[in-house]
């Protein structure tokens, strides 16, 4: 019989084990894992269960068979957990988008036809080019609605003359919303009616956010098990944003205070994170 899970938002809807399956796959989990997980969480499963808590059981399954693929599985709360600021999830998706071969900028001021406006990532390459406002929540339930949408609209209108650089391609053709968490329908369809550009969690169904993090393997520090929060904010703070952020600058780990065995498995992960696939 199917079971009734409640999700992040408060609405409920039947559990679905391909969503499950999906997410262990594109972690990295084998074939038999992944089984062996559905089973175990089919046997756990009871009218009511919180989405979380499913989440919080697959994952412990993952971490004690596949540690790498159990990290990428935990992608959606390690972004949470860049927080409580919006600013590292901007530059986030600065690294993101520098991946496709986008020079980007945060935290600009680009001053539109009647008002100055402040610009979350500018993005821009040889082809290409687009301004974006990053509505960062730090929980799974709340949503980016209609009026976020129509403000993001009316700021593109307002921006149409301005530029982002110098070159051709710099002029502020498209305005793009993007969220950690989702959209409301309501935002959704009016962002489709004007042309607005948006890209969440799930949305659209295919190249979304996590379509998007998964391909370039991009991965933020808080991914890491092997790191406290208080720590990931002190690399955040020194711009470490990344797993490979991490890697490529081994000294600022200096500033955690970490004894060596510490120090070297913290490496490690990062190591089998951004490698493993």
């Amino acid at each position: 019989m199917p079971t009734l899970i409640t999700k992040a938002d408060g609405t409920t809807e039947f559990f679905k084990i391909e969503k499950l399956r999906r997410s262990l796959r594109r972690a990295g989990a084998e074939p038999h894992e992944v089984n062996e997980i559905i089973a175990a969480v089919n046997e756990h499963l009871y009218d009511g269960i919180q989405t979380q808590e499913i989440y919080r059981y697959a994952f412990t399954l993952l971490r004690e068979s596949r540690p790498p693929a159990a990290a990428r599985y935990s992608l959606r709360r390690a972004l949470f957990n860049l927080g409580p600021t919006g600013f590292p999830f901007e530059r986030f998706l600065a690294r993101l988008f520098e991946q496709s071969g986008y020079t980007t900028k945060t935290g600009i001021i680009l001053q539109g036809s009647c008002a100055p406006h402040e610009i979350d990532l500018a993005a821009y390459k040889t082809d290409h080019s687009f301004v974006a406002e990053a509505k960062f929540h730090a929980r799974p339930g709340v949503k980016s609605d209609l009026q976020v949408a129509m403000y993001s609209y009316a700021r593109l209108l307002d921006l149409k003359n301005s530029k982002i650089c110098q070159d051709d391609i710099c002029g502020i053709k498209e305005f793009w919303l993007i969220t950690n968490t989702k959209f409301t329908t309501t935002a959704q369809n009016y962002g489709t009616c004007v042309g607005l550009n948006m890209l969440s969690w799930d949305y659209p169904k295919r190249d979304n956010l996590h379509d998007r993090i998964q391909r370039a393997g991009v991965y933020p520090i808080t991914v890491l098990q092997n790191i406290t929060a208080a720590q990931a904010e002190t690399l955040i703070a020194k711009d470490v944003i990344l797993c490979t952020d991490l890697i490529k600058q081994e000294h600022l780990l200096r500033h955690l205070h970490l004894p060596t065995r510490k120090h070297e498995a913290l490496l490690q992960e990062a190591h089998s994170i951004c490698v493993s696939k």
